[in-house]
Formats: structure tokens, C-alpha cells, sequence
């Protein structure tokens, strides 16, 4: 098939609420938006990249950047037998999240023109998969505990718990105080460091957390392995898996036992797949984590989650949870802390155009 077009685009989207990490916050997304046309049908993607390079080096503008100046000029017009094999300029070093969107909205490009689930295409078995929510830092215990409650109440599955120096431990403990049954765990984002942390992470261990993510640097695998055979609370790593060569040689090291996948954190659904069968086959669980997506990423992301190896919730949560209103429709709602998984040919729901149209700030079209 001949890429025959490529649209790049960049909405807003609000945020429902305020949502803060320990390196930062945020409310109001830039989300860029990728479609690749081929044979009469467009597939569609997501870039990840945030506003500011708190997570990852890759922001919105630097995804901009490379898609514009050199990924999707060479794309377009390009014969390609398999959409999922889409891998323009090889010889750019970096940027996973750039290079993510082009080999997304391939993979969805071609499970249309098969007429097939992504998540068929992918090797996925699962119809549903279990949901967890994130949880930003909020301004005290109360109103964690009533955001915990609330989410308790709907059906997920995990609490993801936003921690950082001076609101972890006593704040962790509050909830688990109050809730002793419930499956929690606490998302670092790298605020921590040895050995000066040590003591204070192993405090961890008395509060039966389903794991801890991220807690050291994200170039930090030693110093995660030192960690992980110091502590009983399962560590899992986040940000330190940019490739299945950074999860092959976590494995090595033994420097967590669960790596949390996202797709357009490590270049796409293919790494990911790799990634998926590496660490299973190795009896390390995966989970997927979220990156603040609309409808389009999410929709990604519970394809893959639905491949067998996914056995912890991943953070999949409703449509309602981040936004008023999605882009896709249907929107994402779970059933008994269930997320379906779409049936539809490719991502499986549809983008709003006419939404997606009237929030386009930029856009730029390369064709054939």
C-alpha cells in the first residue's frame, strides 16, 4: 500500500481537574493527533509527549518538530507491504514518542484494511481488561481519602497513589488505615534517591502496597536492583523503560519484578509486544500505564492490555475520569471494574471529526 497522506494536528483539551506529579502538575493538554491515509482508509494515533520535559526529554513542541521535519515528509508517498512495520528515518536516534504516533497509526492502517480488532492484530485475548485509576497529589490526607473512597465505590481495581518526599509514608498509611482490603499502590516519578531514601522506603513494606512505581531516576536501573533486593514491596519501573533493550537489561539486573508498558513511551506497539513477551516470559507481571490520553491513545492502550501477560490492572480508567467530553465516541466506561475491549475494526471507536476539527489549533498535511 502507498502512504498517500499524512495529517498532524494539535487540540486542546482540559483537564477535569488539577493534576500534579511530584515533578510537576498540569490541567490544560496539548495533544497532538495523527492520521496516516492508505487504500481509502485513515488510521489514527496519538503522540504522549507533555507540555514540558518533566517525564521524558520529548515534549509537544519536540514531537511537532521531528514529525514535521522529517518522520512524515519521508512517510508520505512510501510503499509499504505491512502497516505495522512503518519506521521512517531510521537513522534518527531517540525520540520514542514521536516515532510512536507514525508506528501506532499504523498499526491501526492496517488492521482496518484487515477488517480486524487491534487488539486481534496484536495477539490480545482478552474481551475486558481489569481498570485502575491514578491519583494526582492532592493538598491533604481528607481529600485523598475521599477521592480513594470514591473510586473504591465505582469498581477499580487499583489505586494508583501519587507520592513524593514529606506526602509518602504517613499519607500512605492513612489510606491503608482506612481501607485495609483495598489494592493501592504509590507512583514516585523518580523522587527519591539512595542511599539517602533507603530507610524511608523501607517503611513501605508494613503497608501491603501492590508495589511502588518509579521510585528512583529513571537512568537508575543499579541503583533500582540495589533497592528492589532491600525492600519487600515489589518495585516497578516506569520511566527506565524507553526500549525492549532497557527491559531486557532491567531483567538482567534484576532491578524491579513488574515494568509498566506504554506504548508511545517506548516507540510504539511493537516494542511494547516485545517488551510484553520478554517479561513474561521471565514471570515478571506488566501492566499499562497511561499517559493522560484522550479517547484515540486510550483506545491503544486497551488493545494492548488485552494480550495475556497484562495480569495487573492497568491505568485505563473512564473517559469521565480526565475529561467532560472525549473525542471518540463511544467514550470509555467499564463494567464491574472492567474495561471492553473494542471489537471494531482497528482502535475500534470512532474519532469525533467534527470535535477534533472545531479544537484543531495547528495542523499540518503532507501528500503523496
Amino acid at each position: 500500500m502507498r502512504i498517500a497522506r499524512a495529517v498532524l494536528r494539535e487540540i486542546p483539551l482540559r483537564l477535569r481537574e488539577y493534576f500534579e506529579i511530584s515533578s510537576g502538575g498540569t490541567q490544560a493538554r496539548r495533544v497532538l493527533l495523527l492520521t496516516l491515509e492508505a487504500d481509502g482508509v485513515a488510521g489514527w494515533s496519538e503522540c504522549v509527549a507533555g507540555e514540558t520535559p518533566g517525564y521524558s526529554y520529548e515534549t509537544t513542541d519536540t514531537a511537532w518538530h521531528v514529525l514535521t521535519r522529517w518522520l512524515l515528509p519521508e512517510l508520505t508517498g512510501s510503499e509499504v507491504r505491512d502497516g505495522r512495520r512503518l519506521n521512517p528515518a531510521p537513522w534518527l536516534r531517540g525520540h520514542p514518542m514521536a516515532r510512536a504516533a507514525v508506528e501506532m497509526a499504523g498499526w491501526d492502517l492496517e488492521a482496518k484494511r484487515r477488517s480486524v480488532s487491534l487488539s486481534d492484530l496484536l495477539g490480545g485475548t482478552g474481551r475486558a481488561v481489569p481498570a485502575g485509576v491514578s491519583i494526582g497529589l492532592q493538598k491533604n490526607n481528607a481529600a485523598l481519602l475521599a477521592r480513594v473512597e470514591g473510586y473504591l465505590g465505582e469498581g477499580y481495581r487499583k489505586i494508583k497513589i501519587k507520592i513524593k518526599p514529606g506526602r509518602d509514608v504517613d499519607m500512605l498509611r492513612a489510606v491503608r488505615d482506612r481501607f485495609p482490603e483495598a489494592p493501592i499502590m504509590a507512583d514516585a516519578n523518580s523522587a527519591y534517591s539512595l542511599p539517602e531514601d533507603l530507610a524511608r522506603l523501607r517503611e513501605l513494606d508494613d503497608l501491603d502496597l501492590m508495589m511502588i512505581e518509579q521510585p528512583l531516576g529513571h537512568e537508575d536501573l543499579l541503583d533500582h536492583a540495589v533497592l528492589q533486593s532491600r525492600i519487600e514491596t515489589p518495585v516497578c519501573l516506569d520511566e527506565s523503560i524507553r526500549s525492549l533493550g532497557d527491559a531486557r537489561l532491567a531483567l538482567h539486573l534484576k532491578a524491579a519484578s513488574i515494568v509498566n508498558i506504554k506504548p508511545g513511551r517506548v516507540g510504539g506497539l511493537g516494542e511494547s509486544v516485545a517488551i510484553h513477551d520478554d517479561c513474561r516470559a521471565a514471570r515478571w507481571p506488566v501492566w499499562c500505564g497511561g499517559m493522560l490520553e484522550s479517547g484515540i491513545g486510550r483506545a491503544h492502550n486497551v488493545a494492548l492490555a488485552s494480550l495475556p501477560g497484562f495480569t495487573l490492572p492497568g491505568d485505563i480508567s473512564n473517559s469521565r475520569r480526565y475529561w467532560e467530553e472525549d473525542i471518540v465516541s463511544p467514550e470509555f466506561e467499564m463494567v464491574d471494574g472492567m474495561m471492553p475491549v473494542p471489537r471494531g475494526p482497528g482502535i475500534g471507536v470512532e474519532p469525533r471529526a467534527g470535535r477534533i476539527e472545531a479544537l484543531t489549533t495547528r495542523m499540518e498535511v503532507f501528500e503523496a
